[in-house]
């Protein structure tokens, strides 16, 4: 035993009082089985522990001491009389268990006292002395045991013996005490589900991992050997780092099963079989005990499974939810079993034989408790907290498209670690997911297309671009072709995709238009109209003017603008409107086959006679109306626009319970004020809801997160929970798609001014105070994402960014690191995030690619060719390879070029005649573009370059600061690279020389003659030449130096440039 054992005395006094009141008054609340009349009879309970096995076992007696005292204790009697309760064991063990007396308060139901009796030499005397004390309790005739306890070694040879000579009656107790370790208090089920969150992490980081590996690379691994390996794992820091792993160990040796010889019990032995993965099913099954408490997890991996597999595992998850759902508080166990059943023999009857006969049983210090079982015969009921593994499987099932023996029959396994509620279905605590799109494992073929099977293998992207960051060296000439097979299944993928929607793609909306009025007799009857005068109707929007005699209304839309001038006696109302052949974007979207109206000019005296109100009154304030209409329309407009897309939201569903998953001291981006404002996030029903501090609600439904992610504060000053929408939700009258909880683990800023030792104690303290910080906030965060997993209406998971993948670009205005996740590339750091989801991409050019450039850019081209591209730029060099190796590994076509396109321009013309587009080739002209890379020009730029940029000025770079950088490596100017030239050709000379065999006086008379040829010709050019260290003239060139495009690559006759 350790040494520094500290037993809890108030909790095992607190236990032993459970156990007085089971035992003295048969509860009912805990007494659900016939076997308490067993407990009821006898009338003292004996536990006893002999010497230490070699082998581990589970029994009774280890399961009550754990229980009671905290630990397991060998060569310990423990006996509870009527009245007290009877300690025997050495002195050593005795101090400890004396802290459970400094407790005892003569609580109802707790013994009166307790008797500690140490061991001595013999022990035969204290034996006979303490079944005296037995024969004063009750009538002293019955003795409560676990008769199914091995008892090994001489302490508990000679009780033995010692009960046989005073002829006590003895009755095995197993089953009472059974009921009463199930019912769990909320410290137990905490140790239950930190050995939950163990086995979960072991089976989705380690053995899942570990299998689709073996499959991926097609190696030959023995069950056993993933078996052994599981358990070796229990000591590595990456699985088991939040406990002591002194306190973890296996339930049970891990079972692996693949190839057709499958056994579904948790008994079975591990076999020395190579894992097989043709086409067959991989069952995984084991379980880790924490603290002495159990869990345990059942998963089955389908390797290219067929559609009839599909739909039985289908339906073995429907007939595990059954069990969930049915399995509540004082619920028969038998009946849930008939439950699950009745509906296979409704659904599939052909089944019934192949199922399970044992679908769970009760779970804690002891792995399995026969007595509360889910089956056809138990009688027990469930209670609120007690914990079971559920467990449900078909074995013998047959597969026609095997292609081998093995993978003609296989079996279907799943389990589950749970707690019963009261009122609602039970909690799952193993939060590994078990639907089809995460237990199949789909094998792609070359020669196969890729679009066959819907169904997501495990992880593809991640996995293929782990392979790709570790093995960089992948030949370019295979990277080469499969791209140009990539990109021929693009063109055929998406021409048949785009011709089927015919040229909505390239349709344009025409503008609506506003009828105000359906006949001439719903104009307003105002005498303005009757008088042929300018009227507004303000409820319509309509400006109604007077047209050869007739009023004729004109919504305020068409209006462009209207004008007002005095000349004279006479005031002129100018109105203009949208026709066809104007400017902007709304002359673009009108009709051309109709007749319209280009302007109207009203003119009306300002004469005022026999004070009659003169008639440019009217013009004035028709002039007032239309601005005030058109600003309140352009609002109304504005504000459409900006709902566009937003899609109203089913009620949110709260959970009434107060134990959902809840999130504190968060901020939220978009920031909801001006400053920056905690508040709580919380996981009901069906949704998200974030509260802030001042009371503002923001609720976000599952059904409408599209990707959610989760980043940890690893290398960052942030930990983050992202949310990437299907539809936008309005909040700080904006419309968002993008919505971000986040928390600061650090300072975001350092103060510069402190002069400290570097080992200076605060220093220290505060770097400790920020790692158990952020060792807290991971802790808190991964334990409200398992619970928000855990629930049955959460339909996504998430996704967290793959660091050895990053690499740094600029996709708005800073550089950031670029994150590739599952399914997208995304950067959510800094503010405005960058989310780009793969499945939605066509395909990736990469722009700016020459070698004498730095950094490159990279445009992400959609599917959907409405939208618009999204680009990352100024991305280094260095990292194109590696980001080619990861793009090819996940079957994502890409090209490249040495120019920049004008992308707005290309997706333009390609819309307006998708036809003509893919009969051309598609998408091949930029892989022609790519081709041109290595002819030496650099390509300087095309038609789509951007004109401001087309001109090369060296006059003007001369300018720049020192330390500004330039894309290109060059850093001499022409001048400088003459001098090195004539250098050059004269050392040239100076070696032809020395091989003719001149000697030192005749190279040094060449050397004088060569500088005064060059000064001489350094004054016939101005003086504009540059020396070392001096400085150059003032006076400009006769020479107009010639322009070049900046974009091109500067010639450099074969050496480097320095600017």
């Amino acid at each position: 035993m350790p040494s520094d054992i500290v037993i809890d005395g108030a909790r095992s006094l607190e236990r032993i009082r459970r156990l007085y009141s089971l035992w003295r008054n048969n509860d009912e609340a805990d007494s659900s089985t016939n076997d308490n009349n067993a407990l009821r009879s006898v009338d003292a309970i004996v536990i006893i522990r002999g010497q230490k096995e070699d082998d581990f076992t589970y029994s009774k007696s280890a399961a009550m001491q754990t229980w009671l005292f905290g630990y397991e204790m060998h060569d310990v009697l423990v006996v509870f009389c009527q009245d007290s309760v009877i300690i025997f064991a050495g002195a050593k063990k005795l101090n400890y268990l004396k802290q459970i007396e400094s407790e005892h308060n003569n609580k109802e139901n707790a013994p009166r006292n307790f008797n500690f009796i140490t061991r001595k030499e013999n022990d035969e005397k204290s034996f006979d002395d303490i079944i005296k004390q037995i024969k004063m309790s009750h009538q002293g005739k019955t003795l409560g045991v676990f008769s199914k306890d091995k008892m090994e070694g001489p302490f508990c040879e000679q009780w033995q013996n010692c009960l046989n000579q005073h002829s006590l009656t003895t009755v095995d107790i197993s089953s009472s005490i059974g009921y009463l370790l199930a019912v769990k208090d909320n410290e137990e089920l905490s140790l239950i589900r930190k050995a939950c969150d163990i086995t979960g992490k072991l089976y989705s980081k380690h053995l899942k991992d570990q299998i689709i590996n073996i499959v991926d690379s097609e190696r030959k691994v023995k069950h056993s050997k993933l078996s052994e390996g599981l358990e070796s794992a229990l000591n590595d820091e990456k699985y088991v780092s939040s406990v002591d792993v002194n306190y973890v160990e296996m339930c049970y040796p891990a079972i692996v099963q693949s190839g057709g010889n499958y056994n579904l019990k948790f008994s079975a032995n591990v076999d020395k079989n190579t894992l097989h993965y043709g086409g067959s099913s991989i069952i995984c099954a084991f379980g880790i005990r924490y603290k002495s408490y159990c869990s345990n997890v059942v998963r089955t991996l389908l390797v290219n499974p067929s559609e009839e597999m599909k739909k039985t595992y289908q339906f073995l998850l429907d007939c595990e939810e059954v069990i969930l759902q049915e399995l509540k508080h004082d619920v028969l166990l038998c009946n849930v079993y008939k439950m699950v059943r009745e509906k296979v023999e409704k659904e599939r009857p052909e089944f019934l034989n192949k199922m399970t006969v044992n679908l769970g049983t009760a779970l804690g210090i002891e792995f399995r408790e026969s007595t509360i079982a889910i089956t056809s015969k138990c009688t027990a009921r469930a209670k609120k907290g007690m914990t079971f593994q559920v467990s449900i499987g078909f074995s013998g099932l047959e597969n026609p498209d095997g292609k081998d023996e093995q993978s003609k029959t296989y079996a279907l396994f799943i389990g589950d670690t749970i707690v019963v509620n009261e009122n609602e279905s039970c909690t799952i605590y193993t939060s590994s997911k078990k639907d089809i799109s995460h237990i199949a494992i789909i094998l792609k073929d070359d020669g196969t297309q890729d679009d066959v099977d819907d169904t997501p293998a495990i992880a593809p992207r991640r996995a293929a671009a782990e392979k790709a960051r570790i093995d960089p060296k992948i030949p370019e000439e295979s990277r080469q072709d499969y791209q140009k097979t990539l990109l021929r299944r693009l063109n055929e993928r998406a021409e048949a995709r785009l011709t089927s929607q015919g040229d909505k793609v390239s349709a344009e909306k025409a503008r609506k238009i506003n009828n105000s009025y359906k006949s001439e007799g719903q104009l307003p009857q105002d005498p303005d109209i009757q008088d042929l005068k300018l009227y507004m109707d303000k409820r319509y929007e309509t400006l109604i003017l007077p047209i050869n005699g007739t009023p004729t209304p004109f919504h305020i839309s068409t209006i462009k603008n209207v004008s007002l001038a005095v000349e004279g006696e006479y005031i002129y109302l100018r109105v203009n409107f949208f026709h066809p052949g104007g400017i902007g974007k709304q002359a673009d979207t009108i009709d051309k086959e109709n007749v319209y109206i280009k302007e109207l000019t009203y003119r009306a005296s300002t004469d005022k006679k026999d004070d009659v109100v003169p008639a440019s009154n009217n013009l004035s304030h028709i002039h007032k109306l239309i601005l005030e209409i058109q600003k309140k329309f352009k609002d109304q407009e504005q504000e459409r626009k900006q709902m566009e897309g937003v899609v109203k939201q089913d009620a949110l569903i709260l959970n009434p319970s107060k134990t959902n998953p809840k999130l504190k001291d968060l901020y939220i981006r978009p920031s909801l004020t001006n400053k920056k404002i905690n508040g709580t996030l919380e996981a009901h029903t069906n949704g998200f809801r974030y509260t802030s501090v001042r009371g503002d609600k923001i609720d976000i439904l599952y059904s409408n997160v599209s990707h959610a992610f989760y980043q940890p504060c690893d290398n960052e000053m942030i930990m983050l929970i992202h949310f990437h929408l299907k539809h936008a939700i309005v909040f700080g009258k904006r419309k968002q798609t993008e919505v971000q909880f986040y928390t600061e683990v650090g300072e975001l800023t350092t103060d510069l001014g402190k002069h400290r030792n570097m080992h200076d104690k605060d220093d220290v303290l505060a770097e400790q105070a920020e790692h158990e910080l952020r060792n807290k906030l991971k802790g808190a965060f991964q334990t409200f994402i398992d619970k928000v997993l855990q629930q049955k209406s959460f339909p996504f998971e998430f996704e967290t960014p793959f660091r050895p993948l990053g690499f740094h670009g600029t996709p708005h205005r800073s550089m950031v690191l670029i994150l590739p996740t599952t399914t997208c590339v995304v950067q959510l750091t800094e503010w405005p995030p960058l989310v780009i989801v793969l499945d939605e991409v066509e395909l990736i050019h990469f722009e700016r690619v020459h070698f004498q450039l730095k950094n490159f850019d990279m445009v992400f081209i959609m599917k959907d060719y409405s939208k618009k591209t999204q680009s990352i730029q100024a991305i280094p060099m260095a990292e194109l390879d590696p980001i080619k190796n990861w793009l090819n590994s996940c079957d994502i076509c890409y090209t490249e070029g040495p120019q920049s396109l004008n992308w707005a321009k290309i997706m333009k013309t390609i819309t307006d005649d998708l036809s003509g587009f893919f009969t051309q080739g598609g998408w091949t002209f930029l892989e022609a573009e790519s081709d041109t890379e290595g002819n030496g020009g650099g390509g300087g730029g095309g038609d789509d370059s951007d004109p401001e940029e087309d001109d090369y000025d060296p006059d003007a770079e001369e300018s720049e600061e020192e330390g500004s950088e330039s894309e290109y490596s060059v850093e001499e100017d022409d001048e400088d690279i003459d001098d090195e030239d004539s250098d050059s050709e004269e050392s040239d000379n100076l070696g032809s020389d020395e091989e003719s065999g001149k000697s030192w006086s005749e190279l040094e008379e060449e050397a004088r003659r060569a500088d005064a040829e060059k000064l001489d010709y350094d004054s016939d050019n101005g003086g504009n030449s540059k020396k070392k260290g001096g400085a150059s003239s003032k006076k400009p060139s006769p020479v107009k130096s010639k322009k070049r495009p900046a974009h091109s690559p500067p010639p450099t006759n074969g050496k480097k440039r320095k600017r």
